[in-house]
């Protein structure tokens, strides 16, 4: 016998508190909260995605490392957002000065800031407007640099603080500006 349901996910009121339980309790599946509060499970990505996602993340934690200016983080990592929205980008990094003042325990659970520098890499499943809305949610809330990476179309959309979105077509690398100073993204691997 075949059942299926729906679960509504736009009605459910869980605390900060529950909402980390919820997904310490279920770290196989990866979830987001809106700032309005509506629950989103993300599904798995392809094993093509995650491939360049590892790279991306790879390139960012390799930078990090030799100039030490910040922390950086996979998709994993989440963060509560000014607007009270949960995310988790598929990577991002955090000046040191703004993770320094964070209190223990705040960096133990998702870091109540926007990360300064995001990233978001379009899977298959991935919607081109829910993405570019999540990136203008990232830059409304504070980040300074982000990256919408389009595989499919070989498109870059980069997006600075209070400024128009500029889009490249088939870069090869892309500058982490004055963000990220010294940190060039080679995409030969990424596309």
């Amino acid at each position: 016998m075949n059942t299926t349901f729906e679960l509504d996910l736009h009605n459910i009121n869980l605390t900060d508190e529950q909402f980390f339980q919820l997904c310490q309790n279920n770290p196989d599946v990866r979830f987001e909260r809106t700032a309005s509060g509506e629950l989103i499970i993300m599904p798995p990505t392809g094993s093509i995605t995650s491939d360049r996602n590892a790279d991306l993340t790879c390139q960012l934690r390799n930078w990090n490392q030799k100039y030490k200016l910040g922390k950086s983080f996979d998709s994993s990592g989440g963060f509560k957002l000014p607007n009270g929205a949960e995310r988790s980008p598929d990577a991002s990094w955090v000046k040191m000065e703004r993770w320094d003042v964070l209190t223990e325990e705040e960096q133990e659970r998702f870091a109540p800031l926007c990360p300064d520098f995001i990233v978001e890499l379009m899977s298959p499943s991935d919607t081109l407007e829910k993405t570019r809305a999540k990136m203008r949610e990232y830059m409304e809330n504070g980040a300074s640099l982000g990256w919408l990476i389009n595989r499919k179309q070989k498109q870059i959309e980069i997006y600075r603080l209070n400024k128009k979105v500029e889009i490249l077509e088939s870069p090869q690398t892309l500058s982490g500006e004055d963000v990220l100073p010294g940190f060039v993204l080679d995409l030969a691997e990424i596309w």
